[in-house]
């Protein structure tokens, strides 16, 4: 069975300390660890991790390397990143949050997961990255809160 490729960015982890966001970021990370996802990261969460708390970056730590995929920096993610901002769908001062969309679309990952509810986890937001990559040749990245990935036991 192939698993799911889930790109997950900073907000998650500082999720996992957050009141609101506590409960479902670690239920997420368990199930990372037990082998029902694969997370996916790029280089811009690890540049915006070493600036994170300790308690945070410990998060990816934790993270079992056979779970665990990093997307390396790459001029294509630069590109589609600077078509989101052409388009509008967010301004210059989100940039990293385009570059997290974009990694993440240039790797083809299965979903997107954010606790950034301003500029990714917003219908507004998700409509704009789809159109700017089918117009890029990319196929619709699929962009979920981690509450919405989760898998519940039944």
């Amino acid at each position: 069975m192939k698993l799911v490729r889930v790109y997950a960015d900073t907000s998650v982890f500082g999720g996992c300390f957050d009141d609101e966001f506590s409960e479902d970021s670690k239920f997420f990370f368990g199930q990372v660890k037990k082998g029902e996802f694969i997370l996916v990261i790029s280089q811009t969460t690890l540049r915006e991790l070493k600036k994170a708390p300790e308690n945070i970056r410990r998060v990816l730590a934790d993270v079992p390397p056979q779970h665990l995929e990093v997307i390396e920096d790459d001029p294509e993610i630069n590109t589609l990143r600077d078509a989101y901002l052409k388009a509008g769908v967010v301004g210059s001062a989100s940039q990293e949050d385009a570059e997290h969309i974009a990694a993440a679309s240039v790797a083809e990952v299965d979903m997107v997961i954010s606790w950034n509810f301003k500029h990714i986890v917003h219908f507004e937001k998700i409509s704009g990255y789809q159109a700017v990559n089918i117009l890029n040749g990319y196929r619709s990245i699929r962009i979920f809160s981690p509450k919405e990935v989760i898998k519940y036991e039944t």
